[in-house]
């Protein structure tokens, strides 16, 4: 008895941990650049049945990890003006951390400048600072940007850690940064959110069943439980 109390409890909180992906990836839907993240479950541990031979029952699972769907986003006309660039191809833009020289990268193109001392700097939202092909900062001189964008593409994306503000992180299996080849750079064109909207809603209503019927499992287990502590 305790072992569907304990299984229905954990498949209630995986199922919440699962619907916080999907709320993350609603929430943004119409953020530049942003890729959708998916929940990857694991099993826990299998027992095996009192008295019956090859007969096992699971404990249950749980979240083991979040992955990214870098797939290209739609293609969106920005706004005149600024300095928006599109991605057309694998591949990211190079990113530095103006205080600690950290790098990340990113798909989102919606640039502007930044006045910092006699420099102005091409950042991101972030406030970092844009990196060209040979992996120095963009800067405006006499009224023009230094350099354009470089793209930069890696042997796989898988893992790839997320840094927030659209941003990621490269670990050791994804091999060092490449200039991209065969991807083109269009200005005035930004990447859209490739969140799925119908897939989401659909997973969403899928999740909340499932978070419903974990916890009705967990009541009818604690009202058996009550039923057999009331009869000794």
């Amino acid at each position: 008895m305790n072992a569907s109390f304990y299984t229905a409890a954990r498949g209630a909180m995986t199922q919440q941990d699962r619907m916080n992906v999907i709320s993350n990836n609603l929430a943004n839907v119409n953020t530049i650049g942003f890729k959708a993240k998916n929940a990857v479950f694991s099993d826990l541990m299998h027992c095996v049945m009192h008295g019956q031979e090859n007969v096992t029952h699971g404990t249950g699972v749980k979240l083991e990890r979040t992955t990214t769907d870098f797939t290209s986003g739609g293609m969106t006309a920005a706004a005149e003006g600024g300095y928006n660039y599109y991605i057309d191809g694998d591949g990211f833009f190079m990113l530095k951390d103006q205080i600690t020289g950290e790098i990340s990268y990113t798909r989102a193109g919606n640039f502007s400048l930044s006045v910092k001392g006699d420099e102005i700097n091409l950042i991101n939202d972030n406030r970092k600072q844009v990196l060209d092909e040979n992996k120095n900062p963009i800067q405006l001189k006499d009224g023009k940007l230094s350099a354009k964008p470089g793209i930069f593409s890696f042997q796989n994306t898988e893992d790839m850690q997320a840094a927030g503000f659209s941003e990621y992180t490269p670990i050791a299996k994804n091999g060092q940064p490449q200039l991209a080849e065969g991807v083109r750079l269009v200005e005035n064109y930004l990447e859209l959110s490739n969140v799925d909207l119908a897939q989401e809603m659909s997973n969403m209503i899928i999740t909340s069943r499932a978070y419903s019927y974990a916890l009705k499992m967990v009541q009818t287990s604690d009202e058996v439980q009550q039923t057999i502590n009331g009869l000794r």
